[in-house]
Formats: C-alpha cells, sequence, structure tokens
C-alpha cells in the first residue's frame, strides 16, 4: 500500500517558539519588578500529546525553555497529599505521582536547573503524606505543607488574611521566575502561587502571577483541532473549551479558554485584586503566556495530526471503559469530540487494514504503517505476540533484507522460550515485544544482518500502530518507548480475567 507520507514534515517550529515564548516571560516578570510566579501546566518532560498533534514538537521543549532562564528561574513542587495517599498514577508511564514528581527533579537537577523546595497541599494530616514528606526531609529536602485555604472560594476577605492564604508557610525564594509546577493537575499549584504572592506583599515584595499552558491554545480557533484534541485528552475532567467572555468584553477579540479558568476567573480577579490592590488581569487569557500558534509553520498538516489523535484517544478511552478505569460518560464525550469533526476511526489506515487482516487469518494482528505507507503486519502466534513479530517484520522490511532471512535465530529464540515457560511457569510462553528486542539485541554482536536491522529501529518512530485487541500494559509501553502512535481494539485477547 502506497500513499503520500507526511511523518517527515514539520508542522512545528521548536527554536522559533523558545524565542517567542521565552520573550513574552521575560517582558511578564519585568512588568512585575522582576518576581513573577509562573503556574506551569502540562508535563515538563515527555509531553508525547503534544508532540502527536504537533509534528516536529519537541516533548522537552519546556526544559529547554527554562535552560535558556536557567540563571532568573528556581522550581517548587506542588504535590496534593489526597494524590499521594489514594496513590493517583500518571497513565502514560504508569507511575505513582509522587515518583513521577522525584524522577522529575532528579532530571532537571541533572540538567542544571534550580529545583528549591517541594509543597504538599490540601494536607490534613494524611499518613501517606507524613511519610513522604519525612522521606524528602530525610534527604535534605526543603518541605512546606499547605492546608485547605480558609473561606476558599467566596470569602475573598477571609482567603486574603492571616487565616488564609498567610496560614500558609511561606516558602523563600531568591529568584526572579518562580515556576510552580507539579506531576499533574489539582495538585494545588494556583493556591501556592497565591499564598506566596500574600506573603511576598505583606513583605513589601510586589511580585506577581502568570500561567504557562501549552493547550488550549488561546488564538487559535474554537473547533481547531487541536483545540479539540485538547478536550479529548482530557475528557474524563471534563474540561470543555469554550470562548472568553472576559476577553471579548473586554477588548472584542475571540479568544479560547477553557471552562475551569473561565469559571474561577471572578474570585481569581478579586482575589489578585485583593492582594495587590488592583485589578492585574482582564480576563483569564490575559493571565496565559501562550505562543504555541505562532510556531505552527504547517496548519494543514498539523490538523490532520491533532485529528488522528483524537481517534487514538477515542481507542485509548473505549479500551479503559472495557478495563474498567474510564465512565461511560467519558467514552460519549470522546465520540461527541469525534463527530464534530466528522471523524471515523478510518481516518487511522492501520485501523481497517488491521481488522481485514485479522478476519483473513482468524488471529490477532498488530498492524503497522512504515514512514513510506507500506502497512506491516503481525500475527499473534504459539511463539510471539502480534507486537514482536510487527516490529520484526517492519524491520525487516525497514532493513532491506526482505521475508526470507531469520534476523533472530532459533538458538537464541527457544532458550528464552523454554526460560519463560518451564523455569519461570509463565502460563504464556509466547515471547512478548521486550524479549524480541532482547534477542534482537543479542544476535546484533555477531550478525551483521540483525545489527543492520536494529540501527533501523529510530525509523519507526511517529508511525501509526494498530491491535486488533488490548495489548498487555508492558508491550503497549514499549511501542510508546519506540516513538510509535499505538491504538487498540477494545477487544480482550483471551477470556482470561487476570491481566498479567
Amino acid at each position: 500500500m502506497e500513499k503520500t507520507n507526511n511523518k517527515q514534515k514539520l508542522g512545528f517550529d521548536n527554536d522559533l517558539y523558545i524565542k517567542l515564548q521565552s520573550k513574552k516571560i521575560l517582558e511578564r516578570i519585568k512588568k512585575f519588578n522582576n518576581k513573577l510566579y509562573l503556574e506551569f501546566g502540562g508535563k515538563i518532560f515527555d509531553d508525547l500529546h503534544a508532540a502527536r498533534v504537533l509534528p516536529g514538537f519537541d516533548p522537552n521543549i519546556k526544559t529547554r525553555l527554562l535552560l535558556k532562564l536557567k540563571d532568573k528561574t528556581e522550581i517548587i513542587f506542588c504535590i496534593s497529599a489526597n494524590d499521594i495517599e489514594k496513590n493517583r498514577i500518571r497513565a502514560d508511564l504508569e507511575l505513582s505521582y509522587d515518583n513521577e514528581m522525584l524522577r522529575i527533579i532528579d532530571n532537571l537537577r541533572a540538567l542544571g536547573l534550580y529545583v528549591s523546595s517541594i509543597v504538599i497541599t490540601l494536607y490534613k494530616g494524611q499518613l501517606g503524606a507524613t511519610r513522604f514528606a519525612q522521606k524528602l526531609k530525610n534527604r535534605g529536602e526543603k518541605v512546606y505543607f499547605h492546608n485547605y485555604t480558609k473561606g476558599y472560594p467566596s470569602e475573598v476577605d477571609i482567603i486574603v488574611s492571616d487565616e488564609g492564604y498567610g496560614a500558609n508557610p511561606y516558602i523563600e525564594t531568591t529568584r526572579p521566575l518562580i515556576v510552580v509546577t507539579a506531576p499533574g493537575p489539582s495538585s494545588g499549584k494556583l493556591a501556592t502561587c497565591l499564598s506566596q504572592m500574600y506573603h511576598d506583599y505583606k513583605h513589601g515584595v510586589k511580585a506577581g502571577y502568570a500561567k504557562f499552558e501549552t493547550f488550549p491554545v488561546w488564538n487559535l480557533p474554537l473547533k481547531h483541532p487541536v483545540n479539540i484534541a485538547y478536550e479529548a485528552a482530557t475528557a474524563d475532567l471534563k474540561d470543555v473549551n469554550l470562548i472568553d467572555p472576559y476577553h471579548f468584553n473586554k477588548y472584542g477579540v475571540l479568544t479560547v479558554n477553557y471552562n475551569r479558568d473561565i469559571e474561577v476567573f471572578p474570585v481569581l480577579k478579586n482575589i489578585l485584586k485583593k492582594i495587590t490592590g488592583k485589578d492585574i488581569y482582564n480576563s483569564p487569557t490575559d493571565m496565559g503566556i501562550n505562543m504555541v500558534a505562532s510556531a505552527i509553520i504547517d496548519d494543514n498538516l498539523v490538523q490532520e495530526s491533532a485529528k488522528k489523535e483524537i481517534v487514538r484517544r477515542y481507542f485509548r478511552t473505549e479500551c479503559e471503559y472495557k478495563k474498567g478505569q474510564a465512565t461511560f460518560d467519558t467514552v460519549e464525550r470522546t465520540k461527541y469530540l469525534m463527530a464534530e469533526l466528522d471523524l471515523t476511526t478510518d481516518y487511522l489506515p492501520v485501523v481497517p487494514a488491521s481488522k481485514s487482516e485479522s478476519k483473513k487469518c482468524g488471529l490477532g494482528v498488530l498492524a503497522l504503517e512504515l514512514p513510506n505507507g507500506e502497512i506491516i503486519f503481525g500475527k499473534n502466534k504459539k511463539i510471539i505476540s502480534a507486537s514482536g513479530a510487527a516490529i520484526l517484520n517492519a524491520l525487516r522490511t525497514l532493513a532491506g533484507l526482505g521475508d526470507d532471512y531469520d534476523i533472530i535465530t532459533d538458538d537464541i529464540l527457544m532458550p528464552i522460550v523454554k526460560l519463560r515457560s518451564e523455569i519461570l511457569h509463565n502460563n504464556s510462553g509466547v515471547l512478548n515485544l521486550d524479549d524480541v528486542l532482547t534477542a534482537l539485541a543479542i544476535s546484533s554482536t555477531n550478525n551483521i544482518k540483525a545489527k543492520k536491522t536494529i540501527n533501523t529501529l529510530e525509523k519507526l518512530k511517529g508511525c501509526e500502530a494498530h491491535s486488533t485487541f488490548i495489548l498487555t500494559q508492558s508491550e503497549e509501553q514499549t511501542l510508546k518507548k519506540l516513538g510509535i502512535n499505538i491504538s487498540c481494539e477494545p477487544i480482550f485477547l483471551n477470556g482470561n480475567l487476570f491481566e498479567n
């Protein structure tokens, strides 16, 4: 199958974005007397959603931006005591929020960025949060507890008082730009920023507040696929993009924001006025710093990529519902978003291709679209999983080896099968994707064709793949690590209740 391929094209200019975004941040710091609390939304590392909807977007571009502002920046991390207690998980990496935060802090410090302190928010004595804080203190970290804000959200006079924000301990900061971030949403970033501003103003420091968000993009149309893709990504949170009425009333300009920021703006505006003594923002859009739209260099490509992401989100939500991890309302929400753009699942060519191949062979199939548009298949067989077979077939094709050459020989494969089935007593002796990649790596040490094959792995980045059944968590994660955009039918491969 041949078709025009856009995967190697770029829809987004990273260097332009960093230039424009850093300039706007510096302007905002200057506006607030050289001290700004910047609420940093989204993911600092591994922003894979943005990379999928904005072809060419560097998933770690936020760290590149912070490195550009390194000497002016310090970072405060927030984490909700409730999230620690409930062991809340970041779905794409399968890491708990507390461990994800530690991973990010280590990575930021390895780059030379200054992480000064950690705030455990919404604290009311939760045992897990208390233990976590002690663990951090034992490692020499500065840890602060912030309680629920008394009077929030309606009693502004109490909120902005020593009973409200004043009841929180003050975090000493030393640099002009204070990035306040978190491992996920609803972690108390805004309250931490406002609490700090309250204390600063009491000390005569006229600090400011601003918000850094990638999505929704305020100066793209409300129904632009990029903005709808954001709604699909947050369907479980029931986020809805809206025209910012405050911005339109003030300036007569249509801009996009999301429901939660618009709903809370009257309260936030009053709080900021109470702290600073004046109106510093006229709309939620005014608060934000977002130059994404200005760095889009191929809008048609971006729209196509965003539409594909919406379809993938639909499949993901259907699978999560099947596994009891999502609600029916969330599934219906993603269906509605697809309908808004008149999308069907066949928008991803690998979807009908995988179904057709599965129907012909009667097996579970994973279809993978190569950079040239050719679709390669892997079938779930007794010795190797569909994912493992698909990747092997794809690499063999990319290396120009054809179908008649076994790049992994039986003398390497069979001992792994024996280990899994006879020694480790795994119910399934099937080699999964990790097994296959390990065997390929071993083969490459003395097999020149296997080495040539493994060197083509990088070419899989950005490829589309679709499975006719729900993949195991480990195989799905490995495909994502290879940079493959994966979706699955909401169908279990077998009738087993226990998923391993």
